[in-house]
């Protein structure tokens, strides 16, 4: 039940993650600046806390006890990711939806899942898998193979977009705009690899989700695991990821005279203000579930990949639903849901590792 109960809270997680782009498709007449840092106001600053105050009530506490070092190291993670999410608002819209999310979190996917197993293959703890498990437990070896299945899936899903920017010129206004393969490629790759960094984030900040889930469980005893014991991480992960992006967009702002764009008549402010808090809102929630999931599996390969998975699923989803890929031809159209069909196999496969464990 536990495996089924943190597939779920992915599901929940990614399809959050998948969604927050919509909103911010609706906002008119503002710059991208402006709409991105309004919804991080909501995604960074102001519902992390509160989330953390509903769930742990003593989360300064633990922040305020925390070592110096953990801190710095969380921090300095989230601001690493905190350029990769940058450069993700960027990649989808210079690629789409579907096509920039499947690139950007196939790369986080595939460096955020790896990269913690060989740091801790060299320094062993208690809990955690080396790189060696993936090639020498039952469980390591379908995790792996569910890895590679989803990155073929993210090869037709790339091969798809290829295909399109090919037949750009029978597309329909609606479905180019803004579109640029090669600009939206090389942003694209930078986001995926940076995006990575808010695993290593929740391993660096492990020792304050450690502590929440310690006094949750002296008080509820013989409970399990305590479901949003990552909340108070985050909080930090998420100062690091507002400082960079606040930072660059305060910088467009400046540059591109974009501070207007709030008090302009001619667009629909609050419409646009209640579309930017529901998108950054949105974009929380991802954490919040993927949190969940992972007090049911663990923070290991298994959670990451399940969550990024779903990511991309849904960001294709929505791209076909969003009319993305109207208009373009067969063999383009096939290779897109051959991707995504073959994203939910690799999902199963992640899923049914964990009941080998």
């Amino acid at each position: 039940m536990n495996a089924l109960a943190g597939v779920i809270f992915h599901f929940i997680g990614g399809f959050a993650s998948g969604s927050f782009y919509v909103p911010y498709k609706k906002v008119k007449g503002w710059s991208w600046e402006s709409m991105w840092i309004l919804g991080g106001l909501f995604s960074w600053i102001i519902v992390p806390p509160i989330a953390a105050w509903l769930t742990i009530p003593n989360f300064a506490d633990i922040i305020s006890n925390t070592d110096s070092s953990i801190l710095g190291y969380t921090f300095l993670f989230g601001i690493l990711w905190g350029i990769g999410g940058l450069t993700y608002g960027l990649g989808v819209r210079y690629l789409g939806v579907s096509l920039g999310s499947s690139v950007i979190l196939g790369l986080s996917m595939v460096f955020g899942s790896l990269m913690p197993a060989v740091y801790y293959f060299f320094n062993k703890a208690e809990g955690k898998h080396g790189i060696d498990y993936f090639f020498t437990d039952k469980a390591g070896i379908c995790v792996m193979i569910g890895l590679l299945v989803c990155v073929i899936g993210i090869y037709l899903c790339g091969k798809a977009g290829v295909l399109k920017e090919k037949s750009l010129g029978t597309l329909s206004s609606e479905a180019k705009s803004d579109y640029n393969f090669g600009l939206g490629i090389v942003v694209a790759i930078v986001s995926g690899v940076l995006s990575a960094c808010f695993n290593f984030g929740i391993e660096s900040g492990k020792p304050m989700a450690d502590v929440a889930n310690n006094l949750w469980k002296a008080a509820n005893p013989n409970q399990g695991e305590f479901l949003y014991q990552n909340n108070v991480t985050y909080i930090v992960i998420l100062w690091g990821g507002f400082t960079t992006n606040f930072l660059w967009c305060l910088y467009l702002l400046i540059k591109n005279h974009s501070f207007s764009d709030y008090t302009k008549s001619s667009a629909p402010l609050a419409k646009n203000f209640l579309l930017c808090a529901i998108a950054g809102t949105t974009w929380y929630l991802q954490f919040f579930f993927y949190g969940m999931g992972e007090s049911r599996l663990g923070n290991g390969a298994s959670s990451w990949i399940l969550h990024m998975a779903f990511i991309i699923l849904i960001s294709n989803a929505w791209g076909i639903a969003l009319k993305e890929w109207k208009g373009v031809s067969k063999p383009t159209y096939t290779a897109i849901i051959a991707g995504i069909a073959t994203i939910i196999i690799s999902i199963c496969i992640v899923g049914f590792a964990k009941t080998l464990e």
